[in-house]
Parts: C-alpha cells; structure tokens; sequence
C-alpha cells in the first residue's frame, strides 16, 4: 500500500531528526583544493548517504541532507540549475 501524504511528512521529519541528532564529531571534511583556505565550502559523507555540509569560515553551522536531498541537489547542479547569469 503505498504511503499516504501524511506518511511521507513523518517520516521525512524522522529521517530529519536522526540526521541532525547523529554525532558527526568524527568525520572527515572534504572541499576543493584551490580557492582561500577560510572561505571554503567543506562537505562531508555520512551513514545512508547522507551529507553535511559547513563554510569553513563558520564550521559551528553545518546543514545536512538526506541521500535523496543530496542526490536532488547534485544532479541540478549538474544540470546547470544553480549555474550564474552574468
């Protein structure tokens, strides 16, 4: 039976919540390898294919997606969706 729109809310706030409680003390925080060293952006990779993402100029705030956000999010960079109009 598949899920009712009420279903999917709850569960997407569940997976919220586990992601945001989930202790990341430990990982390791990838970025670019060019461009100022206080400026970057610093992604890292966690259970489930999740990912956190910080600046590194403020590594106290750090966002994180789901596997499928993270998915939504690269597949539209890849696409151009976030691509700057000069």
């Amino acid at each position: 039976m598949a899920e009712t729109q009420a279903e999917i809310a709850a569960r997407k706030e569940r997976e919220k919540d586990e992601l945001y409680s989930m202790d990341i003390s430990g990982v390791e925080w990838l970025s670019a390898p060019d461009g100022p060293q206080d400026e970057r952006v610093e992604i890292a990779h966690l259970p489930g294919g999740a990912v956190a993402m910080r600046n590194s100029s403020d590594p106290d705030t750090v966002l994180r997606f789901t596997a499928a956000e993270w998915e939504a999010f690269v597949l539209g960079a890849r696409d151009g969706e976030f691509d700057i109009e000069e």
